[in-house]
């Protein structure tokens, strides 16, 4: 999660009605996500966290941490068949990637993104800012792979470089796309802080975002209602990597479960925590490591995320 800046919170009521999903157009049944490991998460976070404590305690932009992060992650991409490529960038006088990473087959001019960024601040290793969302979303990109699954919109992800810096990367990457290939991105998803230890549920508010957020908006609300677990919308604002999407008019989504802000007494009784304490107190600290997430929060994140993916790409039941 970028740099602090004010938002608010407004409580969700029921299960909203009418969730659209994208299904085939033959209209054949649609796969069900399956269950993702949170202990395969986890230990792409333990990767991203002995990376950081092998190059000087981080992973951020310009430190060879992050290099070191993003030829982890490719690595294991291109052995899962995905075709990858790195996005280069200079920021603050240091080269910087962002990761792109595309499934073979579905309708290529039908494109659901989801993304997520990998750096660090310098202060320590970010494993629940950002390695939650980054493992997260890797885990996912390989249970496609392992599932073989063939969607009918093209899947696409991406792990982007130095957002702690303001967004640098994902903002370079939307920005260079001509507009024919934004205008293939039909929805981004984004996920930044999935594991907090002190978590909130906290889905993006689609009001004043682009057409179609509220399709992604409900898509990851669905996995909460299922599980009786309450959500709160939250207007992230631009700070987070959906905001260079979604000034390109691109329908944006995402999941997050708190940073420095401090969980109220109501909240602590609907999800249980501390009150009057930090959804994450090592936010932007040396102490953001591997013992700084909540398992049971990354879990229910991760399958709601794995959700919304296989529900918005249509997945039909005949590709497992």
């Amino acid at each position: 999660m970028g740099r602090t800046r004010t938002f608010t919170t407004l409580a969700v009521g029921s299960l909203l009605a009418g969730l659209i999903t994208v299904t085939p157009a033959s209209a054949a049944p649609v796969l069900a996500a399956p269950d993702i490991s949170v202990a395969n998460v986890q230990a792409h976070q333990a990767r991203l966290q002995t990376i950081a404590n092998q190059n000087g305690g981080n992973r951020a932009h310009g430190r060879p941490g992050f290099r070191a992060s993003i030829d982890f992650v490719q690595g294991q991409l291109n052995a899962a068949g995905y075709t990858t490529r790195l996005v280069q960038f200079t920021s603050n006088g240091a080269t910087g990637w962002d990761l792109i990473a595309d499934w073979p087959g579905g309708d290529g001019n039908n494109i659901l993104m989801s993304g997520s960024h990998l750096d660090s601040v310098n202060a320590g290793p970010g494993i629940n800012d950002n390695g939650s969302g980054s493992a997260a979303l890797l885990e996912i990109a390989l249970t496609v792979s392992r599932m073989n699954v063939h969607p009918q919109r093209h899947l696409r992800f991406g792990w982007w470089g130095a957002e702690e810096l303001g967004l640098v990367g994902s903002t370079f990457y939307v920005n260079n796309l001509a507009r024919t290939e934004r205008a293939k991105i039909k929805g981004y998803l984004n996920f930044d802080m999935l594991g907090s230890p002190n978590p909130g549920y906290f889905v993006y508010d689609s009001a004043g975002q682009p057409t179609g957020s509220t399709t992604l908006q409900h898509a990851l609300e669905a996995h909460f209602t299922a599980l009786g677990v309450p959500t709160e919308l939250i207007s992230v604002g631009g700070r987070s990597d959906h905001a260079a999407f979604a000034r390109a008019g691109i329908p944006t989504g995402g999941l997050f479960t708190g940073a420095e802000v401090i969980k109220t007494a109501a909240q602590a009784q609907k999800w249980g925590g501390t009150s009057g304490v930090a959804f994450d107190r090592c936010y932007h600290r040396s102490c953001d490591t591997s013992t700084n997430v909540n398992v049971t929060a990354l879990d229910r994140m991760v399958d709601a995320v794995a959700d919304a993916i296989w529900s918005l790409s249509g997945v039909p039941v005949a590709a497992h």
